[in-house]
């Protein structure tokens, strides 16, 4: 579904205050918007506030105090009490529009293309359903691509939980990417907000600075320093794998493509602290900028995946 601007101005409200918007689809279910994990929008200034959001039924905007966490979807809208210090509700005008979804074949499963605004490390990027897109020989390849006066980013999305086991990425020369490029492969649930969104990540990107590491480990939160392992990724194929099992993940990067031995490996991590049960979680490759790069990016760039793999 699209995503429209929307905006508004707020009488009154203290400093830290923010304002939290859900829009109502077909079904009666509010979303956070723009999205589950950034639903906070800041009030300026001049006491105006501004977003893009998917179209609605029905749209709802909250005055919070900054310690309210809203949940992702609900049925019912929250009311003004406590935490919620205003509820502002507007019809939506015109016809709800339905994109269709684009989807692709890789490695055998059927993945869901993104079309959104995300702001997903740390700017809002636009996800373009085109920039994605697979070769003859099967493998995937996702690009940033600069469009007029923005760059355009990929994600791809499977649609499908496995829960525990180890997932698998075979992955092309990524040494070279820009200092402000970031591919992260996770696992990523909308409705576990009480597990972190059940997010399991191997990055790549050196996070805008051009001496950093390029690669690291991580299960969210991603700001306690025990759950972040850094390391180099060597020029050259690799792949890059995560075993999930109660109360631990094992990661590794191995040299080469499909191969998890310990012949060649570059890193290892065993995470035991912190981590998430099965949910409703899928499965994500996503390529963007970075957006507090110390390096803007400056050149189109791409990455390519050879192979998933899920092994139960």
């Amino acid at each position: 579904m699209p995503l429209r601007p929307v905006s508004g101005r707020v009488s009154g409200a203290r400093p830290g205050e923010k304002i939290v918007l859900f829009a109502k689809d077909v079904n009666g279910i509010w979303w956070v918007q723009p999205q589950a994990i950034q639903p906070y929008i800041p009030i300026k200034s001049d006491s105006s506030w501004a977003t893009p959001t998917h179209l609605g039924t029905e749209y709802a905007a909250l005055l919070v105090d900054p310690r309210y966490r809203p949940p992702a979807t609900t049925n019912v809208l929250p009311g003004q009490s406590g935490q919620v210090l205003a509820v502002a509700v507007v019809k939506g005008v015109g016809p709800l529009v339905q994109t269709p979804s684009r989807t692709l074949q890789f490695s055998g499963y059927e993945w869901k293309v993104v079309n959104a605004i995300s702001e997903r490390n740390g700017t809002p990027n636009v996800y373009d359903p085109a920039d994605p897109s697979t070769d003859s020989n099967g493998h995937l390849h996702l690009r940033i691509i600069r469009k007029g006066d923005h760059w355009t980013c990929s994600e791809v999305i499977l649609p499908h939980s496995f829960g525990y086991g180890t997932y698998l990425f075979s992955v092309e020369d990524v040494s070279h990417l820009a200092p402000s490029a970031v591919l992260t492969l996770f696992t990523w649930d909308d409705l576990g907000a009480e597990q972190n969104h059940r997010e399991v990540d191997v990055e790549i990107s050196r996070w805008g600075d051009p001496a950093g590491k390029n690669a690291q480990f991580v299960v969210q939160p991603y700001y306690v320093p025990e759950n972040v392992v850094r390391f180099v990724v060597p020029p050259g194929p690799d792949t890059y794998s995560f075993q999930w099992e109660p109360g631990k993940v094992t990661f590794r990067a191995a040299r080469g493509t499909g191969s998890i031995s310990r012949n060649g490996a570059l890193a290892s991590h065993v995470f035991t602290s912190g981590i998430p049960s099965p949910g409703s979680e899928s499965v994500s490759m996503n390529f963007c900028a970075f957006g507090l790069s110390k390096v803007p990016l400056e050149n189109d760039a791409e990455v390519v995946i050879d192979k998933f793999q899920y092994l139960p």
